[in-house]
């Protein structure tokens, strides 16, 4: 039979029934014949366009979202263990404050590198799986570090952990993202305000079991230990008909037509660039802030773990933060955070004030470095592209953001070697943030993909 077959569309004619009467035919009237090449071929599977999980129920969302945000809280954990420690850690190794400013930050290299790789394998694979495994390589890797037997293996324990952080963060975010579409801001704001758990447990926790066991080594075992049993209750209590959940477009095909095609567009570009800047400044502060109160001011690595705590406070802002992205022009939210967080920079290294100023000062840098920049660069960056690209723009994301921070530490330091504390915080924490809410006046938000609902708001 060739291409151009006619099909034939006429059926058999009613019979009667026992009664000699006619029933209503069971299909219409014979039709024109429709030739094969005029029948629109069905659509390939596609998770934008269809969840081949079905829907989650409320309670099955909240469950899941909690777990995954329970291991979000642990990745922060074991990221903000390591600084208030490090000045341990470097009388123990030798270790220079340049390379430990290094070490403090270079598993964000591991985030940097697995970013935009785990993108695609999210797109390919089960958003679940990636997950599993990913908390899987960085709980390895933080067993790993008290391992190290000098500055080499040290850091590429940190770099394992960093790549397993990587690949969690942009399968959560991609996860997230898709089931809470619209209210995308909202929802990343409750991964920040977890986040900022874990910059409050962390230091306290890490500084607490060092203590306990007379030995830095020991929150790393703990911490590590931790996120195994997360992996494993992850793979049984996480349900995929909330990580495999698809954005519909079936609402209006070709509304998404104004947007630009390509992933990697001038919005999402200028949006990664930003968030490279404000890493830049946001780790580089987290890195050494423990360093420079115990040698400038003079505080215990008690209270310097305490007021890095601080900075989770703050973090906690995420809901608050999220939840106004999703009202507001976020062009003009980031900006703003941006521009307090350069101003809270002079408060803390050009003022200098008591401990007690500075806890405030980290309270704040939180508020609006975790609590309205992270999540709301986060959401911003997946709203410029198309639902099906929200996968890549979540590692794009990951890798400009941990890729910048990967070397925040070591910028730092050797800006302090060269300048003082009060120099380097100058240029790192007040001058950056600048650099980048200049970046952010290029964004269109009229090309977001929710830019229609938000007009109707």
């Amino acid at each position: 039979m060739s291409d151009t077959t006619p099909i034939s569309t006429s059926r058999p004619p009613s019979a009667p029934d026992q009664a000699g009467e006619h029933r209503v035919p069971m299909y219409p009237e014979p039709m024109d014949a429709i030739p094969f090449d005029a029948i629109p071929s069905s659509p390939s599977p596609s998770r934008v366009k269809n969840n081949p999980e079905g829907k989650a129920t409320k309670l099955v969302a909240a469950v899941s979202f909690g777990l995954l945000a329970f291991t979000f809280m642990l990745n922060a954990m074991d990221r903000q263990v390591f600084p208030p420690l490090l000045t341990t850690i470097r009388g123990e190794y030798g270790f220079s404050l340049q390379a430990g400013g290094l070490l403090a930050t270079i598993f964000t290299l591991g985030m940097a590198v697995a970013g935009i790789p785990a993108g695609f394998l999210v797109e390919k694979f089960s958003r679940k799986t990636v997950l599993v495994v990913s908390i899987v390589i960085y709980s390895l890797g933080t067993l790993a570090t008290p391992l190290a037997s000098a500055w080499g293996d040290m850091a590429l324990y940190r770099i394992i952990s960093g790549l397993g952080e990587g690949m969690q963060a942009a399968a959560l975010f991609a996860a997230v993202g898709a089931f809470f579409h619209s209210r995308r801001g909202l929802a990343l704001g409750g991964l920040g305000f977890a986040f900022g758990l874990g910059v409050i447990l962390g230091p306290l926790l890490g500084i607490q079991f060092a203590g306990d066991f007379g030995t830095w080594r020991a929150p790393f075992i703990v911490f590590g230990l931790l996120g195994l049993v997360a992996a494993v209750v992850v793979a049984f209590g996480v349900n995929r008909k909330f990580t495999e959940q698809a954005i519909s477009t079936t609402e209006g095909e070709g509304s998404y037509e104004y947007m630009p095609t390509k992933a990697y567009n001038r919005n999402s570009l200028a949006i990664a660039g930003a968030s490279a800047c404000g890493a830049l400044t946001l780790y580089g502060f987290l890195g050494l802030y423990p360093t420079f109160l115990t040698t400038q001011l003079g505080v215990s690595a008690g209270q310097s773990a305490l007021a890095l705590s601080f900075v989770g406070f703050g973090g906690l802002a995420g809901l608050f933060g999220g939840w106004i992205g999703d009202r507001v022009n976020q062009r003009i939210l980031l900006i703003g955070a941006l521009i307090m967080m350069s101003i809270i920079g002079v408060l803390i290294y050009v003022v200098q004030a008591s401990f007690a100023w500075q806890c405030v000062f980290a309270c704040l840098m939180g508020v609006f470095g975790t609590g309205v920049f992270f999540p709301n660069t986060n959401s911003a960056i997946q709203r410029a592209v198309r639902p099906n690209q929200v996968a890549r723009a979540a590692g794009l994301f990951v890798t400009c953001y941990y890729g910048s921070a990967a070397f925040s530490g070591l910028l730092f330091a050797a800006l302090v070697a060269k300048l003082g504390w009060q120099g380097a915080g100058l240029l790192q924490v007040t001058a950056v943030p600048l650099v980048a809410a200049a970046i952010m006046l290029i964004v269109q938000t009229r090309l977001f993909n929710n830019a229609a609902s938000s007009a109707a708001h």
